[in-house]
């Protein structure tokens, strides 16, 4: 990862980074992805440059994965995260050679739908595994050699060799996790090992301890769940010596702890956490001659959950820095890092406002050495820049501990000597360095010399100024510098726990789990005040364990009356007492002889002889030496008491307190504050007060300067080449902590720029819990106490203060022991190094061997009886109390190994593997109960929808019984009245068939006698051979001709089939001839002629008193030309008749648009000035009397027959619609000058069906339409034709002729199928919507419905018009047949009748005679000559009959099966 700079811009203001973003198995044969980015640039933005680079299917999700420093672990950066920003805290070397290494980096991961990252091949591993331990247990496997043991408790033969050796080789596998019970001994490998991924974070999670190898995520995992099963604290206790890997535990344990709260995902506390590292690395780690980051100071984090798990805030707490170390350096040891970082990293601008110098410069940094191997600090500073931002320090508050820093090195660099004209007093050597350091601490440069050289004590009466000796002198000024580095870095530990609180945690209890990483026992060539105070803290410690393990535990075995044999251990309580018991204990002795003006350290060393001679604990040197040995847990250490009392009584005297408080500087005042809830009140008035002066000289400058431009808050007067004074800053981020509502008022214009609202604001209610909190360790408190009457207590009461809290927390919690060991010693770390003698030497001190003793023979696990009851009450038998025969007897019942459990008198004791055992058949337990459960829920669930459902069903069959029975006595009811109708309807019908039939036999009978008396007579004439008529029937006759009269002679052309329900009657009934009743079927046939010619006129009848309402309000009317229709007007339309408005719906002309109302159509005298066209009106005024069929269709019809007649698909393709409006704008103008050869016969087809979509009224009428379908409604096809004819009967006589026209044309159509392949189904979907739509009054749904019986209607005709068409072809040829045999057999009628009395001429008149051909009522051909007899030519059969129709009977003609035509219209339309 790389930056590049730009026009010599410094690299850490606005750089670009190149991000190496590692996809893995999303992109195989990628091994990176650079990125280029910048600090702002966040993860979502990154992720979809990769995406975009590495074209990645973006239907799924992607994060992003960092890898951390400490061993690989990965953790998910949310959307909003910056990775430059995560980068930046990164070490150097991190930044180097990223390819072959496997830590600090990022990786891209899938994200599943359920929020879980997928990893690939974690649950392939874990099936694997499973599958695998299966195999081994059925015995399919042998089980794996067991070279070492992952529990010590497991050590078949337990000593120290077994130990270590088991140690050893689990170390050389890179296991450097090991249990000891529940303890956890982890050995430092120096190297990173790749077992911190997520993947285990998961395998971890909610496992118990021991189910899985050795690792502290399962100590962090098993705290957590215990914590929230128990609802009590948990803590874990990590102890070790220095460089054994405690600090990197820490961060593994915290991580993970956020990791199962946030599900893997970085909180916002986690990130503060994160950020704090940094900080309190920097401030508080220094270089020692064993380990390059050594922490300098203990700290106790407490991470607070909510009851569900969540992380809610977090708590740090500090032990004892070591501010000797910022004044003072062993060989080869460095001061703190923040030091170097700054004077590294700063940019030029900040050089020069902090005057800084090289580290050579300084005085507190050129004791030894100045530069570890392979740090960058330039880095580092941007790291620490970084974190103190996420942590929450604004810009200007991290100026102001810069500036600290800087003064803290120059306060530092001030040299004394001695006067030379006096002996007892003092000069300072360098004098530009006051001027220096009083403008950073911003103090008076006289009253900084004075404070520094000279000190004021009161005595009676009067008030003296004692100048210092040398000594004294360079003591007060590194006294200055501690307490000012000391309070620095309290205040950023309260500003950090000011940032990680949660305002929840001072109002309601909460569930914790801490981590304590406290300094390591430490021994090295020269200890001082300093080592003594850490080893007291490690021996307290120690002393926790051994009473937790050993001591407690044996002191309960034997007060419950198990059987137990104790085991010795080295118990430290005589060195506790030995440096702390009252009031002989070595602190205390410290501090009494701190309290003698005239004490020494040799007056300290002989009261300690003089009080603990003969202690065991406590040796002295033989030679004179000023020192003490004592004989801790982990060996001996001697102490040098030289500076014991300095350092024990570190503070700063009131002349330099006083001058600190007289700093113009707001943060310095703040740090050197007793009481932080009064100090943060008296900034907040001061800040007031600033701000009111503010206005006011804002309110004389905007009076002064009215004419000149308005500034709100002017610039306050300042000396000319000063700069705005660095107290303004705080004042106002003070007065943002203090009311948000007025800060909009009080912010002044200091040639600074506007500040926004900063985060984690300060308030009184946050400020005085953190104080309660840290009470017992503010060191200021001690440090500033001004009062003389009581003397401040010193470091070392401040610490036991800080240990016996410490103390009272873990004893509150459920403990955790992470025992970590050094590997080796060698000053240059070497990986996988493993050295026998170190790694025995911290076992023994640990005492590891009697714990792996107590933890094999002892029981980790007790339950009271009430809890084990409470527990396990799912296993124990029904009625089972808490006593301890109960219990005894249940857990002998139970398969348990029997020296896993002892029942004392009031608690139960159980040893790890008994416990696991019970937990198992618990789990087991519970999984059959909770199966079971939901069983019987199943079955409840489907018992209570079995009978929902039958009730229901119950309910529908009753309402269905109760809806037939209605509908039973319904249908009945409709069936008595329907049968009465139809049985009286039926009787009249017969009446009236009787009446009839009797009318027309009495006739037949009458006009019988009357024929029989002409035909006898030989003297009748000719003329009166037709028998009279009914007056019924010569009606009816009459009717019928005039309504088939001939046509007129101008027309053209002629349809030649007849659409007529005359065509369904029987054939012997077709003509107006005379029947006669022969048998009872001629009865028959004569009597549904007569029913169907009175029902006949009944329809009509119906029909035309149906129609006279209808006519009524018929929405077309007609005057002057006009054709009035209703019209909707969409604007506000005036009557062009009474000027009177229009309402929305009235009437209008469709051609030439008049608009008038419809009581003004009548009464208006305007003619239409529109022709009337031929599209879109009535056909009734297309046509006359001369012209029954419209011109237009007459034209288009013609000559679609003459050139379209074998056109592929006529009707079924559509034209050019250009050419279709063309030729129907012709034909609306001029019909009989049109030209139609210019138009294809496709544009044709379709101005034809367009004509007839157009017609209002449709060929097959609105009025008819519901009974078309009525007609289609009925079962036999049969009746179906009889019913649709009858309907068409009632056509007008303009719709009829037009409509026959047009089936007559579309027959001969059909009839060409084979070639233009247009079926009557194909011309039936085409043409029912044209000519049988339904009305505008049915609803659009119905009228889709009915669109198949329409279809179906129109192809009913135009089949059954084909059908007669053939027939009426087929009995043309047989007329043309029997017409030549007529002629030639008239011929030998002439020759045979030749009479030669007659003549010549008489023969040629006989000639000349027309000659009529009919048939009779028999099937005979007549031949009507001028004679009344004549013979039937058809076969040569010579039966003789009358011209007329004769009363016969004859027998019927032989050659009756030629087919004469039926239908009464052919003896005048196909007449010979």
């Amino acid at each position: 990862m790389s930056f590049h700079d730009a026009g010599g811009r410094r690299r850490f203001e606005d750089p670009e980074f190149t991000l190496r973003i590692y996809p893995g198995v999303i992109a195989e044969g990628t091994i990176y992805c650079p990125v280029t980015a910048r600090k702002t640039t966040t993860a979502a933005e990154a992720i979809d440059h990769v995406i975009d680079r590495l074209q990645l299917d973006r239907t799924k999700c992607y994060v992003l994965a960092e890898v951390k420093e400490f061993g690989g672990e990965e953790w998910i950066l949310n959307p909003t995260d910056c990775p430059v920003q995560r980068m930046m805290l990164w070490p150097r070397l991190a930044l180097e050679n990223r390819v072959a290494s496997e830590d600090y980096r990022f990786l891209l991961r899938e994200k599943n739908l359920d929020g879980s990252i997928h990893y690939g091949s974690l649950q392939m591993w874990l099936r694997v595994t499973e599958e695998r331990r299966r195999m081994v247990e059925r015995g399919f496997l042998p089980p794996p050699s067991q070279k070492d043991y992952d529990d010590l408790c497991s050590l078949p033969d337990l000593n120290e060799k077994t130990l270590l050796d088991n140690l050893r080789s689990r170390f050389k596998q890179e296991k450097i996790y090991t249990y000891v019970g529940n303890i956890l001994i982890v050995i430092n490998p120096f190297k990173f090992l790749p077992i911190y991924n997520p993947k285990y974070v998961k395998m971890y999670d909610n496992h118990q301890l021991g189910k899985l190898e050795p690792h502290v995520y399962a100590v962090a995992d098993v705290a957590y769940h215990a914590m929230l099963q128990r609802r009590r604290n948990q803590c874990i206790v990590i102890s070790g010596e220095s460089g054994s890997g405690k600090t990197q535990s820490t961060n593994f344990l915290i991580h993970h702890l956020t990791a199962l709260s946030q599900k893997g995902f970085a909180s916002g506390v986690e990130q503060i956490i994160l950020g704090a590292g940094p900080v309190l690395e920097a401030f508080g780690n220094a270089k020692t001659a064993h380990n390059n980051n050594s922490s300098r100071f203990g700290k106790f984090i407490q991470v607070n959950y909510l009851e569900s798990g969540t992380v809610r805030g977090a708590y740090v707490e500090k032990y004892l820095l070591e501010k000797s170390r910022l004044v003072y350096q062993e060989h080869n040891e460095r001061n703190y890092h923040v030091f170097y970082y700054l004077l590294a990293g700063a940019s030029e601008e900040e050089r020069n406002a902090f005057h800084l110098k090289k580290p050579e410069e300084y005085h507190y940094l050129n004791q030894d050495c100045f530069i570890v191997e392979g740090e960058d600090l330039k880095h580092d500073f941007e790291r620490l820049q970084l974190a103190m931002e996420m942590v929450g320090f604004l810009p200007a508050t991290r100026k102001q501990i810069f500036s600290l820093l800087s003064a803290i090195l120059h306060l530092g660099n001030i040299r004394y000597k001695k006067k030379t004209y006096r002996d007892d007093s003092i000069d300072i050597c360098n004098h530009e360095v006051l001027p220096t350091v009083s403008e950073l601490l911003e103090v008076k440069e006289e009253m900084l010399f004075e404070a520094l050289t000279t000190r004021k004590t009161v005595t009676v009466g009067e008030r003296l100024i004692v100048p210092y000796r040398l000594a004294e002198a360079v003591t007060v000024r590194d006294s200055m510098a501690k307490s000012l580095y000391s309070a620095l870095f309290d205040w950023i530990v309260f500003r950090i726990n000011h940032a990680l609180l949660n305002i929840r945690d001072l109002e309601e209890s909460m569930l914790s789990i801490g981590v304590l990483d406290i300094f390591g026992f430490e021994d090295y060539e020269s200890n001082s005040f300093e080592q003594f105070c850490i080893n007291f803290a490690n021996e307290r410690l120690q002393h926790y364990f051994n009473q937790h393990i050993f001591k407690l535990e044996q002191e309960e075995y034997l007060a419950e009356g198990i059987t137990w044999h104790n085991i010795d251990y080295i118990d430290n309580s005589g060195c506790i007492n030995l440096i702390s018991k009252k009031p002989t204990g070595l602190l205390h002795l410290l501090d009494e002889e701190c309290n003698f003006p005239q004490a020494s350290n040799q007056t300290l060393l002989d009261k300690f002889k003089r009080q603990h001679e003969g202690n065991s604990y406590i040796e002295f040197p033989a030679v004179m030496e000023p020192a003490f040995i004592i004989r801790h847990y982990a060996g001996k250490v001697k102490y040098g008491v030289k500076d014991f009392r300095e350092k024990n009584t570190d503070h700063m005297r009131p002349d330099i307190v006083a001058l600190l408080k007289s700093s113009k500087n707001a943060f310095i005042c703040s740090l050197i504050g007793i009481d932080p809830v009064a100090t943060f009140r008296w900034a907040v008035l001061r800040a007031y007060f600033r701000a009111l002066v503010a206005f006011r000289e804002s309110g004389k400058r905007f009076a002064e300067k009215r004419a000149g431009k308005f500034t709100l808050l002017p610039t306050l007067k300042k000396k000319e080449g000063t700069t705005c004074p660095q107290s303004y800053i705080l004042h106002n981020e003070l007065l943002w902590q203090y009311d948000e509502r007025t800060v909009s008022l009080v912010q002044t214009q200091c040639e600074c720029p506007t500040l926004t609202p900063p985060q984690h604001l300060l308030d009184v209610k946050s400020l005085r819990y953190l104080s309660s909190l840290t009470l017992h360790d503010r060191i200021t408190k001690s440090l500033l106490h001004l009062h003389k009457k009581k003397k401040p207590p010193s470091i070392s009461a401040q610490f036991q203060a800080s240990l016996n809290k410490l103390m009272e927390t873990l004893s509150q919690s459920e403990p955790y022991f992470v025992k970590c060991i050094r590997s080796n010693a060698e000053k240059v770390r070497l990986p996988m190094r493993f050295n026998d003698g170190l790694v025995l030497r911290q076992l023994r001190y640990t005492g590891m061997l009697e714990t792996v003793r107590i933890c094999q023979s002892g029981y980790s696990i007790k339950y009271t009886f009430q809890d084990f009851v409470r527990h396990f009450h799912v296993l124990l038998p029904h009625g089972s109390g808490a006593t301890q025969q109960s219990i005894s007897t249940y857990l002998h019942q139970v398969d348990l190994d029997r020296d896993g459990f002892q029942v004392g008198f009031s608690m139960v004791f159980l040893r790890e593997g008994a416990r696991q055992r019970l937990q198992d058949l618990l789990h087991q337990e519970v999984l059959c109960r909770i199966v079971a459960l939901q069983r019987r829920f199943r079955a409840l669930v489907e018992r209570r929808r079995f009978q929902n459902m039958r009730k229901a069903a119950c309910r529908i069959q009753r309402s269905w019984r109760l809806c037939s029975d209605r509908r039973v006595v319904a249908a009945c009811t409709i069936q008595a009245a329907w049968r009465g109708y139809k049985e009286r309807d039926n009787y009249l019908k017969l009446r009236d068939s009787v009446v009839l039939l009797q009318a027309a036999g009495r006739g037949y009978l009458a006009r019988k006698r009357d024929c029989l008396s002409i035909c006898y007579d030989p003297h009748a004439a000719p003329e009166h051979s037709s028998p009279p008529r009914s007056p019924t029937l010569a009606a009816e006759r009459g009717r019928e001709s005039k309504e088939n009269k001939e046509p007129s002679p101008r027309v053209k052309r002629r349809r030649s089939l007849k659409i007529s329900s005359a065509a369904l009657e029987p054939a012997q009934w077709h003509n107006d001839s005379l029947h006669i009743l022969t048998s009872a079927s001629d009865h028959r046939s004569m009597d549904e002629f007569l029913l169907k010619k009175v029902s006949s006129s009944r329809l009509l009848q119906s029909h035309f008193h149906s129609l006279m309402p209808f006519c009524h309000w018929l929405p077309v009317e007609e005057h002057n030309g006009h054709i009035f229709k209703s019209t909707q007007y969409s604007i506000p339309t005036y009557c062009e008749f009474c000027s009177s408005l229009i309402w929305m719906m009235d009437k209008a002309c469709v051609l030439c648009r008049y608009a008038c109302h419809r009581k003004c159509c009548l009464k208006m005298t305007t003619k239409c000035s529109k022709k009337v066209k031929g599209f879109g009106v009535e056909v009734t005024r297309l046509t006359s009397d001369d012209r029954t069929v419209p011109l237009v269709v007459e034209k288009l019809i013609n000559y679609i027959e003459m050139h379209g007649l074998y056109t592929e698909g006529i009707y079924r393709k559509s034209g050019s619609t250009n050419k279709i409006k063309e030729l129907k704008q012709g034909l609306d103008t001029d019909v009989e000058s049109m030209n139609l050869d210019e138009y294809n016969i496709h544009v044709i087809a379709s101005v034809f069906k367009q004509w007839l979509r157009d017609l209002p009224n449709p060929l097959m009428t609105f009025e008819l339409y519901e009974e078309f379908l009525r007609a289609m409604g009925l079962q036999d096809k049969k009746e179906v034709i009889r019913g649709v004819y009858s309907v068409i009967d009632q056509l007008s006589r303009t719709h009829l002729n037009t409509l026959e026209r047009l089936i007559f044309h579309l027959v001969r159509i059909a009839l060409q199928e084979e070639t233009n392949r247009m079926s009557a189904n194909a011309l039936a979907i085409v043409f029912a919507p044209c000519i049988l739509r339904c009305p505008d009054t049915i609803d659009p749904l119905q009228s889709v419905q009915d669109i198949s019986k329409t279809t179906a209607c129109v192809e009913l005709i135009i089949v059954e018009q084909m059908n007669k068409y053939k027939a009426r072809l087929k009995d043309i040829s047989s007329l043309e047949f029997a017409e030549s045999k007529a002629k030639s057999r008239l011929t030998l009628i002439r020759r045979s009748m030749y009479n030669p009395q007659c003549g010549p001429g008489m023969y040629t008149s006989y000639v000349h005679q027309s000659i009529s051909v009919w048939r009779c009522q028999a099937g005979h051909i007549g031949l009507h000559l001028s004679h009344p007899l004549s013979h039937c030519p058809a076969s040569m059969c010579a039966v003789p009959c009358h011209a007329m129709p004769c009363p016969g009977p004859f027998p019927l003609c032989s050659s009756a099966a030629i087919g004469w035509p039926s239908d009464p219209f052919a003896q005048t339309n196909q007449s010979t």
